[in-house]
């Protein structure tokens, strides 16, 4: 004898709510990148018509106040001497085979302090990248 079923289960998955999620992690994710900023060290850059496309290994910050920063791995600015600098730029030169350095250096820096930093890096075979911003249109 055969028993059968009354109600017949349908195999389905609803994936409403799974898009409900997707869409809000969309959301959440969209707002918290535009709250990150990239240098936490706030520096006016100078404008040009031009943006170098090399990938720099290392950075060089020279904020309003003429202090300066470096960091051998792009991450996270440390405070550092000219005297020091050398030392931890060969850091990045040891993590990076073709070596090139950003100068961020707010607009307001007299141009030399700039030349002090390129004759620092001219002097260990640093090759620089001078940072700008775009004009505005």
């Amino acid at each position: 004898m055969a028993l059968h079923r009354r109600t017949r289960v349908t195999p389905t998955f609803n994936m409403s709510s799974m898009t409900d999620i997707i869409f809000l992690l969309l959301i959440f994710f969209m707002i918290t990148s535009t709250m990150v900023s990239p240098n936490a060290i706030k520096v006016t850059l100078p404008q040009s018509k031009k943006q170098t496309t090399s990938k720099a290994a290392a950075r060089v910050v020279i904020d309003a106040q003429l202090n300066l920063y470096a960091s051998p791995d792009g991450s996270k600015e440390q405070p550092v001497s000219l005297d020091q600098l050398p030392a931890v730029l060969e850091q990045a030169r040891r993590d990076s085979t073709d070596l090139f350095v950003s100068l961020y250096a707010d607009e307001s820096v007299p141009y030399k302090n700039i030349v002090e930093v390129l004759n620092v890096a001219n002097e260990h075979h640093f090759r620089m990248v001078l940072a700008t911003r775009p004009p505005k249109k």
